[in-house]
């Protein structure tokens, strides 16, 4: 091997382009979770200026629908993203038997649990803040009509 080449002479370039093409998934993934805090943020803001201005409750607990509608759904990306990056490793690693060009995530689901992912700190951080606020107008419009 020449001092100037950083490949790996094991790695064939059948697994350079499968490990290219688990990257890509992860990629999109990742931009999709983003694109979903995003409109994550645009609704839940509809919703609490909305609840701002409305003495009622009511706006502010339909806006909990679409906060856990969306944790649930960029909780999904996360997860797939998770288990991608499980079979990336294993394709990465030559002592692991991997088929060439498989995606299948399936072997991992019970590494990466539903559970463990909806309460990671990234989804609880958001999420868990935007869920807070939304509890926030939802009390004080209760206390506001029970003001009268």
């Amino acid at each position: 091997m020449s001092s100037g080449s950083s490949t790996n002479p094991s790695v064939t370039q059948e697994e350079i382009k499968h490990l290219e093409f688990i990257q890509a998934i992860v990629a999109r993934l990742g931009n999709g979770s983003f694109l979903i805090k995003g409109w994550t943020m645009t609704v839940a803001g509809v919703f609490f200026g909305i609840s701002a201005n409305n003495p009622g409750w009511k706006i502010a607990a339909a806006g909990s629908i679409p906060i856990a509608g969306f944790w649930l759904l960029d909780s999904y990306f996360l997860r797939q993203e998770r288990l991608f990056r499980k079979l990336y490793d294993d394709v990465r690693r030559p002592a692991v038997p991997v088929e060439l060009f498989s995606m299948n995530v399936q072997p991992y689901h019970a590494v990466v649990p539903w559970s463990k992912v909806i309460r990671s700190h990234t989804m609880v951080n958001f999420y868990g803040t935007l869920a807070l606020v939304d509890m926030a107008f939802i009390v004080g419009g209760i206390i506001r009509v029970a003001k009268g």
